[in-house]
């Protein structure tokens, strides 16, 4: 009895590990999956960015501006030496400031990613775009200093801040992450109403 107590000892041990071991191979290769895809989807808009930026910084002049859809959309050359609005345009510590703060919130998405549950595509997707978005201004701070901007909405005098491929990335990021926290929300008092039910 007391050798087949400790087979059987054994057995679950060995059962446990091996689980432990299953578990553990696969959420790595979901983790490798997920960045994977991150690393396509970020190749892409990076491209996009990037050859955007060139395109526009070899054919404009600065401030130059060409209609693309009269009165309301242009394409107008300008750089950005500060975040959104210009903030922090004219502070000498921009450069390392906004650097840091970039690979900082590129590093938190890394390790938010792998988090992710495997039903939360839209949060993926988001953060996806986000990284993309903060790695193609990131070059831009790096290699220049400041941030080329282009695309120019406006209505009559109401100019909105000119922005770039990257601007557009991080804003879709954004904006898809609140839908999903608000779905979230959404489904746990739902989950939350039915429990209280039974």
């Amino acid at each position: 009895p007391q050798a087949i107590d400790n087979l059987t000892a054994q057995q679950k041990e060995f059962d446990v590990k091996f689980f432990a071991s299953h578990v553990t191979r696969r959420a790595y290769r979901e983790a490798m999956k997920r960045y994977y895809t991150l690393s396509a989807i970020s190749l892409v808009l990076l491209i996009l960015d990037q050859a955007s930026k060139l395109y526009v910084d070899a054919n404009f002049r600065l401030h130059e501006t060409v209609p693309v859809i009269r009165g309301f959309f242009h394409l107008t050359y300008v750089r950005n030496k500060g975040a959104a609005f210009g903030i922090l345009s004219d502070n000498a510590i921009r450069i390392p400031f906004f650097i840091t703060v970039s690979i900082i919130a590129m590093l938190g998405i890394l390790w938010y990613i792998k988090r992710l549950r495997e039903d939360q595509k839209l949060a993926f997707f988001a953060l996806s775009l986000v990284f993309s978005g903060a790695f193609g201004n990131l070059i831009d701070r790096i290699r220049l200093g400041e941030v080329i901007d282009f695309l120019d909405v406006f209505w009559q005098r109401h100019h909105w801040p000119a922005f770039n491929v990257a601007d557009s990335a991080i804003t879709i990021g954004v904006t898809l992450l609140f839908i999903e926290m608000w779905r979230e929300d959404r489904n746990k008092s739902k989950s939350e109403k039915k429990e209280s039910t039974l």
